[in-house]
């Protein structure tokens, strides 16, 4: 019996500049590029054994045995790592996660991010960090973002091998923190996955498209220039119109609740009182809360005296994905 054991720590992240919409859904090339920073506390850790004696792939989540979708999402990316591997042997997957899963704080970024790094290390690859970006897009879009250090662009490219993310500054460079504001624990009805499908349904999108890259650029000379206010206006901006297009799709998606509106409101009248602060929202109705690490318990506190606020995870920028011992 042969058995191949690696594991992996991935950091969900929260995307300044979003993702919405593939030009290619099998390889998950996006319509637009996407820029993102890692969240250091919140991760996933995955360990992937190759094993000659099972007969086929077992997925299990947080100790309980998965089946269904989820483990055919898992089977199908494995497959894509034996095919490049050129190896047909069966894995056990053990992954678990410290923050809600499918709530829309990116925990297929950070799980597709482990699975490629663990995966691709257990079965024998050597592969570049670009590479790895490529392998784990196949898994999730989002997950290319979650493999580089700290503040990352994905590139969205045309074909398998140039739509890859690199690390435009590491997580060092800005203190940054995201305070998730968890409106709600439960599992979405629609997965990003399903989303992305229907993003041509609305006949905003091609607006939100066509003006991506006056955006991105904006949000990348912010960085750079750590200009709060700057990035602040266009991080808001592009979740509104994100959400425009979910919400103007056909079924449309409504993941707004009252208290995520309200969170909204309030963050605008603080940021208008001299406070660097701004929010975001994924694919979900948390709201992402940025601000500076100077005024981070500041506004832990603003939240945590609001009401429908259920849980405030905190996180700062975070690392790479990486291995760890097994």
């Amino acid at each position: 019996m042969k058995i191949f054991t690696s594991t992996a720590i991935a950091h969900p992240n929260i995307a300044l500049i979003k993702y919405w919409g593939n030009k290619n859904q099998i390889l998950r090339i996006p319509v637009n590029g996407s820029i993102s920073f890692n969240l250091d506390r919140l991760f996933t850790k995955t360990q992937v054994s190759f094993d000659s004696e099972l007969t086929a792939d077992i997925l299990f989540i947080n100790g309980i045995e998965t089946t269904g979708s989820g483990l055919s999402r898992v089977v199908s990316f494995l497959n894509i790592v034996r095919e490049i591997a050129g190896k047909q042997i069966f894995a056990q997957v053990n992954s678990e996660n410290n923050f809600p899963v499918g709530t829309g704080i990116a925990s297929s970024a950070s799980a597709f991010a482990a699975l490629s790094l663990a995966a691709s290390n257990a079965i024998g690859l050597n592969i570049s960090e670009k590479e790895l970006t490529c392998l784990a897009r196949r898994g999730s879009g989002s997950a290319s973002r979650s493999i580089p250090d700290g503040f990352v662009e994905w590139f969205p490219g045309e074909t398998d091998s140039d739509s890859f993310a690199v690390s435009i500054a590491p997580s060092t460079y800005w203190d940054l923190v995201d305070l998730v504001a968890v409106v709600s624990h439960e599992h979405k009805k629609v997965g990003s996955t399903a989303g992305h499908e229907l993003a041509n349904t609305s006949p905003l999108q091609s607006a939100r498209v066509e003006d991506a890259n006056r955006r991105l650029d904006i949000v990348r000379k912010a960085i750079i220039n750590r200009d709060f206010q700057a990035m602040a206006e266009m991080v808001e901006l592009d979740s509104n119109m994100m959400h425009a297009v979910m919400m103007t799709s056909s079924p449309a998606l409504m993941y707004w609740e009252n208290t995520s509106i309200s969170i909204m409101k309030n963050v605008q009248k603080w940021r208008a009182s001299g406070i660097p602060v701004c929010y975001t929202m994924d694919a979900g109705p948390n709201v992402h809360v940025i601000t500076t690490k100077e005024y981070s318990e500041n506004i832990n506190q603003r939240l945590a005296s609001m009401s429908g606020i259920k849980q405030i995870f905190t996180a700062a920028v975070g690392g790479k994905t990486r291995l760890v011992e097994n």
